[in-house]
């Protein structure tokens, strides 16, 4: 099934009545949250370090300019190569390049969100390369021909019945033909396939979690070790990140470091945490020949000091959706695109067009925990909010909607006519509802009805309560 994000609510459907993503969902749902507050709880500077973060995130964004060419100088310095790109077709075409002068046939990639973003592996399997996920949930799914699911945990969505089936499938032409069972062996037979990929690739492409511009090093965090693999082994190493990550000092990456990880899975740092500087020296044991580093714009420039500049400080945690009530329900491949949740409800429209991804914004009950759980305090509901009224203005909702809330406006400014018709409503709702208590149907509000009944007004208006029990006092 091809997911994209025009189609969000009949996805948003089709997830709700899958009940094998359900119980994956149920079962991964606390499981990132209970270990977030525990490490949070375990570190009583941590709202400090949140504060700091922000700090220098925004001190960067206000001289991003700065930073990124003193990056690229350090890099240069290192012995490596930076290659700019303004759109996702000229990081491709960046990417490819070095590729096809590598006379690459074989590329492994760590985990990259932003490759993900500019579909990057059908350009080089398009180019007759064979490219391979090495961070085992994106293993997963490239087997299953899925997106993913998660920014973290992109497989989370599949069972372990499902891997099995999974693995028993692609892994007999390298003799393995055994259908197991339980996760250490399922680990350990990724483990004997991914090795042969690691030691035969040409070329091996990850992403990069942060940017150091004062040494020109870039910093990939993992749970696997398959970043230090994909960056050591081959010729060549490329990192391809937004230009977003940089930051100024050394500092500034560790302090970041302290809550990302918390924030993501709840540990006090991951397994991996892993600094590159320049390609391999005459003294080093390992390293590739060359290094590339690929800074993609993709419009996050223009998103700078406008009501979207917010989203740059993202340091693509989880947090967010982890604790959504609305991603808890439906999942990540819903929302039709590289980035679920929150955060992606924001990035999608930024990246994709408010026209296909208008309904993203409106999938949030704007509740708040989004915001209430970022470790860099991104507003992430004021932003839904912004979409919501860009929506308005361009007119992409449905004519009726629109009247109706031009007409709920216009009330909304004259309080004593609001007050007026609502108190005639509730009376009216009420006598209608008093011998059941709650309505089967109800024109106007058939999506809450068809699923749900809805109760009847009981007594007055909250208003007018509110005012009998002022003049009580």
């Amino acid at each position: 099934m091809t997911f994209t994000p025009h189609n969000f609510k009949l996805q948003a459907i089709q997830a709700i009545q899958n009940d094998s993503l359900q119980r994956a969902l149920a079962r991964t749902k606390s499981h990132f949250v209970d270990k977030r507050q525990a490490a949070v709880k375990n570190l009583p500077e941590f709202d400090a370090l949140r504060h700091r973060a922000k700090e220098i995130k925004e001190h960067t964004l206000t001289h991003l300019d700065f930073y990124l060419e003193y990056f690229e100088q350090q890099v240069l310095a290192q012995g490596g190569q930076v290659h700019w790109a303004d759109t996702p077709q000229t990081a491709r075409d960046h990417i490819l390049r070095i590729c096809q002068t590598a006379q690459a046939k074989r590329v492994t990639k760590g985990k990259s969100m932003v490759s993900e973003e500019i579909e990057l592996n059908a350009a080089l399997q398009q180019a007759g390369m064979e490219v391979t996920e090495t961070d085992l949930g994106e293993y997963i799914i490239q087997l299953a021909k899925e997106p993913p699911s998660h920014i973290i945990a992109p497989a989370v969505h599949k069972s372990k019945e499902q891997i099995a089936d999974l693995f028993h499938i692609h892994h007999q032409p390298y003799g393995l033909t055994q259908r197991l069972t339980q996760i250490p062996e399922l680990v350990n037979e990724a483990r004997q396939v991914l090795r042969e990929k690691f030691l035969a690739a040409d070329v091996g492409i990850t992403g990069a979690n942060l940017l150091i511009a004062e040494t020109g090093t870039t910093v990939l965090v993992t749970n696997e070790g398959n970043g230090d693999l994909t960056s050591t082994l081959p010729r060549v190493h490329i990192v391809i990140t937004g230009i977003e990550k940089v930051v100024p000092t050394l500092e500034d990456a560790t302090t970041i470091l302290r809550i990302l990880a918390r924030s993501a899975t709840g540990q006090e740092i991951t397994s991996y945490t892993t600094f590159t500087t320049g390609p391999r020296r005459l003294e080093d044991l390992d390293g590739p020949q060359e290094f590339h580093v690929v800074l993609l714009d993709n419009g996050r420039s223009q998103w700078l000091g406008n009501e979207f500049h917010d989203i740059l400080r993202c340091i693509r945690c989880g947090a967010c959706m982890n604790h959504c009530p609305v991603y808890g329900a439906i999942g990540g491949h819903a929302y039709g695109w590289t980035y679920p949740g929150p955060m992606g409800s924001v990035l999608t429209p930024l990246m994709l067009g408010l026209k296909e991804a208008k309904d993203l914004p409106n999938a949030s009950t704007l509740c708040g925990r989004c915001e209430e759980v970022c470790p860099l305090h991104i507003s992430l509901p004021h932003m839904l909010r912004c979409h919501r009224h860009r929506e308005q203005q361009a007119k992409l909702s449905p004519f009726y909607i629109r009247w109706l809330l031009s007409m709920w406006a216009w009330f909304a400014r004259h309080p004593r006519l609001y007050h007026y018709f609502a108190a005639i409503k509730i009376r009216w709702l009420g006598r209608l509802g008093r011998r059941r208590g709650a309505f089967r149907y109800l024109p106007l509000a058939g999506r809450w009805t068809a699923t749900r009944d809805l109760p009847a007004p009981q007594g007055e208006t909250f208003m007018a309560m509110w005012k009998k029990q002022q003049e009580l006092k």
